[in-house]
């Protein structure tokens, strides 16, 4: 089965980072575009209308498992889509970065887990929990409530470790242009999304980690996001062993394009990949 968690605290100038050795964390790419997906609406850009499986991305999400855990960052409008093609019966959580559409509007496909589980466990900044509150009031309203809406189960994080099951972790805070988003540690594995500026302060909370996944807009600089250049240099901040980017735009290029310039341990994440640290 898996061996036994293993804890140990590593101190950076005096800032305690919590470690864990799990056997193994599974991860599944449920999305890696943008905002607009790709291939965008009504777009007759090369890469929307390329055959290339790789090259059509759902908006970005992951799921992450170890044990028999399973749990969701993010669940934007591609979330039942996603849900279905990975054929997910049952997750134990949704984990958010930020409010932004891209990232929660599929909050009401949580319907099918609720009738078969119950009330889905939900972990956010409490900003995004107003936010959410706001968008989706029925499904937070306990008096009166509409009998088909799903109901969850709040649990308000901040920049500190929190548990996951039999896992902690360990947020890692960035800005989206000016919006604070948080990225998130799981043992040997970094999810970093939507990141514009990360300080070497939360730099130092994944430096060395086996696997980061980071985003790269394009090959252009953006106001709120990491373009192609700005994630090489990340990713050499953090010195994973391997590294792959999320929420790629159309403006990125062509999949194999794009891989094949990148250096040898940086990696293009598509749609449906699968990796296990």
């Amino acid at each position: 089965m898996y061996t036994k968690v293993l804890n140990m605290y590593i101190k950076q100038k005096n800032n305690p980072i919590f470690v864990q050795n799990l056997t193994q964390v599974r991860v599944t790419f449920l999305g890696t575009g943008t905002s607009q997906g790709i291939p965008i609406i009504g777009s007759d850009h090369p890469v929307c209308l390329s055959k290339n499986s790789k090259d059509k991305r759902l908006r970005v999400s992951v799921l992450i498992a170890w044990d028999n855990y399973k749990y969701v960052i993010d669940c934007g409008p591609d979330f039942r889509q996603q849900m279905l093609r990975t054929k997910c019966s049952t997750i134990d959580g949704i984990v958010f970065t930020h409010e932004h559409s891209d990232h929660v509007a599929g909050l009401d496909d949580i319907r099918p887990f609720y009738f078969r589980q119950g009330d889905i466990p939900i972990y956010a900044h409490k900003r995004v929990l107003k936010s959410l509150r706001k968008r989706f009031d029925y499904v937070f309203t306990t008096k009166n409530k509409y009998p088909g809406a799903p109901g969850v189960i709040v649990n308000r994080i901040k920049n500190a470790p929190f548990k996951l099951k039999n896992l902690e972790v360990q947020p890692v805070k960035g800005l989206h242009d000016k919006l604070p988003v948080f990225g998130f540690r799981f043992d040997n594995f970094a999810y970093l999304t939507d990141m514009k500026t990360v300080s070497d302060k939360e730099v130092r909370k994944i430096v060395g980690v086996k696997v980061l996944v980071i985003n790269a807009l394009r090959i252009e600089p953006h106001q709120s996001h990491f373009n192609l250049e700005e994630a090489l240099g990340f990713i050499e901040r953090v010195k994973p062993e391997t590294a792959y980017l999320t929420h790629i735009s159309h403006l990125l290029g062509f999949h194999d394009d794009v891989e094949k310039d990148l250096p040898e341990n940086v990696f293009l994440a598509y749609d449906g990949l699968e990796i296990t640290i």
